[in-house]
């Protein structure tokens, strides 16, 4: 072992191999269970974008298991339904530039599920140390948030907007042509008295 040149930083050398494991499963098992709780799906992906891991939300919506999921590039998921051109383009463009994005939709026809809306949300965890950079690996956590529904509402709710708004456009005409009926009515009559 070498010796410690700074006191306020510790060699990689100094680090034994087995605390050096130990301190990455743990740090792996803290990454997971948070991801487990969140409610929306979140994959776990490396920086060649292989899925490292994904939570039981993303299983549950996209009908699919582990088996299919872990180790493979994010754009093979569920036989390419994932090879999305906006996604590609934000995992690929905007993040690498920015190390994170937020809200933007994605909307896509998958072949099991049905057409979904989702908005996506990813962040790169990089350590800032260059010792600890060495000993963890970068990870993009990548969050969808399905608003298909909400969307749906929000596309019935404008459709009933659109028909009131015609209807009562339509009413207001016949009530002007109306009125227009009447006016005239009251000239004619003002003229006969």
């Amino acid at each position: 072992m070498k010796p410690i040149k700074n006191k306020n930083s510790i060699g990689i050398e100094a680090i034994g191999p087995d605390f050096v494991k130990r301190l990455w499963e743990e740090s792996w098992t803290y990454i997971r269970t948070v991801v487990d709780v969140v409610r929306e799906p979140v994959l776990i992906l490396n920086k060649d974008l292989r899925v490292m891991a994904a939570n039981d939300s993303f299983y549950r919506l996209f009908q699919v298991e582990s088996k299919d999921t872990e180790g493979k590039v994010v754009y093979e998921l569920g036989n390419g339904q994932w090879n999305i051109p906006s996604l590609r383009k934000l995992l690929e463009d905007i993040l690498p530039r920015n190390s994170f994005f937020k809200g933007f939709e994605v909307a896509h026809e998958f072949p099991v599920i049905g057409r979904k809306v989702m908005i996506l949300n990813a962040r790169q965890i990089h350590p800032k140390e260059e010792m600890t950079s060495k000993l963890f690996p970068p990870i993009i956590l990548l969050a969808m948030e399905d608003v298909t529904d909400m969307m749906l509402v929000a596309e019935t709710l404008a459709s009933h907007a659109n028909q009131v708004e015609s209807k009562f456009a339509e009413r207001a005409h016949k009530l002007e042509v109306n009125i227009e009926k009447l006016e005239q009515e009251i000239v004619k009559l003002k003229k006969i008295s």
